[in-house]
């Protein structure tokens, strides 16, 4: 289990601690998870808001709970295990979507489609290449993108999604309520009404709350294809359900040696593993986004928008799978037991397991129970 955490970096991340009945902040130290938390900075989210969030790390005296394997291993539904949660507490989960070519065409497929798998084939046939082709290489905001604007309204073809893909505003959103992503080896959920599904790799930023970017992650944005698809007022419903936000294994914080220019040329590689054999494998070029990550957080913390315990956000993804999975023309959704792998070199891998979010544990730790949990144990 070694490759699934970085081997090199400083870590942050967090794990339940069954003794305390709650969260422990902890790093990665000679193969082992060590507890940092202290009444100094007794959540991530105030260790995101230090000055040099990697130097804090590095110096923090802790207790090592057990070893990195051992804990990997450990079930993250048993609340008696020591095992990882998602690496953030107390910041706001948010995401950028449309930030790709290819995956704004499959946008503007499934609005097409009114969320109707069986027509989508059609459809990427008629207008799938010649808008994908000539929109990829187009800055947003800029003269050309107004001009290619006015081009596909004159031949019908413009699109919300193509708004936030090349207009001058980024399209972010809400996706997860405080503490409710999951982390590593933790059950994904689907939506039990939803027919037409599937997995987002992406890069997940962790933002002070004064802006500044101070790490990255793997997250899965599980997205209900035929939902938003129905209707992009239906966006809360396909993105925000029972463990349907996976973020993990850790938070690699900045530091010399990996700064947000790594995230840049990050290359994002995705498994899928059902349990009748299927298998899908995918990409995503982070070389390939349309707006950069300092961009996309300029667009979402400011003085136009504040977030006081700062922010976890989620930068999009290229990856749109196509291919049929059993019926011809319906592409590809997913299965329950779907074991969904998402890798990228320097920030390990993140694998969970998909299932119906009414069969995941319920979410039932939140901002009140936390703040309890931490009071109790003298650490606020």
């Amino acid at each position: 289990m070694a490759d699934i955490v970085p081997h090199e970096g400083c870590l942050l991340g967090r794990v339940w601690l069954p003794q305390a009945s709650g969260p422990a902040v902890v790093t990665v130290r000679d193969g082992a998870f060590i507890d940092i938390t202290s009444r100094e900075a007794p959540t991530v989210a105030d260790i995101c808001d230090r000055d040099d969030p990697a130097g804090y790390v590095r110096a923090a005296p802790g207790t090592a709970l057990g070893s990195v394997d051992d804990i990997l291993a450990a079930d993250p539904s048993d609340p008696g295990s020591v095992h990882l949660l998602a690496p953030c507490d107390l910041q706001s989960v948010k995401a950028c979507g449309v930030t790709f070519a290819r995956s704004m065409v499959e946008r503007v497929i499934e609005e097409r489609a009114s969320g109707d798998p069986t027509a989508a084939e059609g459809i990427r046939k008629r207008v799938g290449t010649a808008v994908g082709e000539s929109l990829r290489d187009i800055v947003p905001g800029s003269d050309e993108a107004e001009e290619a604007k006015r081009a596909l309204i004159a031949e019908g073809l413009w699109s919300q999604y193509l708004e936030v893909g090349i207009g001058p505003d980024a399209e972010v959103f809400s996706k997860a309520q405080i503490l409710s992503s999951v982390g590593y080896g933790a059950r994904i959920g689907l939506h039990p009404r939803s027919r037409w599904n599937n997995p987002e790799p992406e890069i997940v930023l962790a933002v002070a709350s004064t802006g500044r970017i101070v790490g990255a992650s793997l997250g899965n944005d599980v997205n209900l294809r035929d939902f938003e698809g129905r209707s992009a007022l239906l966006l809360s419903k396909a993105k925000d359900n029972n463990a349907s936000c996976a973020i993990g294994p850790l938070l690699r914080l900045f530091d010399d040696d990996f700064t947000l220019d790594e995230v840049r040329r990050a290359e994002l590689t995705l498994t899928v593993e059902g349990t009748d054999g299927y298998r899908l494998e995918g990409r995503s070029s982070m070389a390939e986004i349309s707006r950069d990550p300092e961009d996309l957080v300029a667009q979402t913390v400011g003085r136009h928008h504040q977030y006081p315990d700062g922010l976890v956000l989620f930068l999009g993804t290229m990856f749109a799978p196509t291919e049929d999975r059993d019926v011809p023309g319906e592409g590809f959704t997913h299965k329950l037991g779907d074991v969904v792998t998402i890798e990228a070199e320097g920030l390990g891998r993140l694998v969970n397991t998909v299932d119906l979010a009414t069969n995941c544990p319920e979410w039932t730790f939140g901002t009140r129970a936390f703040m309890a949990n931490l009071a109790a144990r003298g650490l606020i």
